[in-house]
């Protein structure tokens, strides 16, 4: 099965409009002069007109610094008509992330990416979960794949995919395999659901998984001028029991839940 991501998203932003929209603008900043960052950026500005959300994208330096980088975040998060902000990551190596990113008071950090909404997610108490989590969690609602009991493989360590997904699978499945580039990936085949978030293109081949396996591939890179994930799709994955493609799979529901995040944020505003 082809997790139809587009359709999934189509539907959770159906939903949204059938809400009170938020009087309150969303904060995208962009630092630095990343032209695929700003492209993400761009498409999350399409989702916020179709709903008519005010989105609002801000340019910064990077020479800016820390310091100033972080007082300029600091400014446009805590206007008191802004409901909600993002910083587009990644970042220029000379900046320090979790520096800039805790400017975003924890009430408006919609990716969930600031020290105090992911301490307080890791404890269960924060109002939202990071979008990938939601991502994850409705991708399997809708395929049917029941948690409780089942070996789950994530391949990459990263601060966006890898910790918060590994995070949050914690006391809800049996066993977690955690992996990364350069490591022996014949563990997976024990996995009945990989995720996959490295964005090195086609690093896991459809041969390193078992029969009926699912696979949630938040991997982004390109091979020539063609976009793909993490998962090698040029081989067969009609053993699969599921898979997102990429483009198309997991990145427009997890558009749609950062914005769904926004809503629940914003819900007496």
């Amino acid at each position: 099965m082809i997790v139809e991501g587009k359709k999934i998203a189509e539907e959770i932003l159906g939903g949204l409009k059938e809400r009170i929209r938020p009087q309150k603008f969303l904060a995208g900043i962009l630092i630095g002069s990343n032209q695929a960052s700003l492209s993400f950026l761009e498409q999350k500005k399409k989702v916020a007109e179709e709903l008519g959300v005010d989105f609002r994208i801000y340019k910064l330096a990077a020479d800016l610094g820390n310091d100033g980088l972080r007082e300029e975040v600091r400014k446009i998060a805590e206007h008191k008509t802004c409901g909600g902000a993002l910083v587009e990551l990644p970042l220029p190596d000379s900046l320090n992330r979790h520096y800039i990113l805790n400017a975003i008071p924890r009430e408006k950090d919609v990716d969930v990416l600031g020290e105090r909404a992911l301490g307080a997610f890791y404890v269960n108490r924060n109002p939202v979960l990071p979008p990938v989590a939601e991502t994850t969690l409705e991708i399997l609602k809708r395929v049917g794949f029941e948690l409780k009991g089942k070996k789950i493989g994530v391949v990459g360590t990263g601060f966006l995919i890898g910790r918060p997904i590994v995070a949050w699978f914690m006391n809800k499945v049996g066993e977690i395999y955690v992996v990364h580039r350069g490591s022996d990936f014949s563990i997976l085949k024990k996995a009945d659901l990989v995720i996959l978030g490295t964005g090195q293109p086609a690093l896991v081949k459809p041969s390193m998984l078992k029969e009926g396996a699912g696979v949630i591939d938040f991997g982004y890179g390109k091979v020539g001028e063609k976009t793909t994930g993490d998962l090698n799709v040029s081989e067969s994955v009609s053993h699969l029991s599921f898979y997102t493609p990429v483009p198309g799979g997991a990145g427009p529901i997890l558009i749609a839940k950062l914005f769904e995040n926004f809503y629940k944020l914003n819900q007496q505003s």
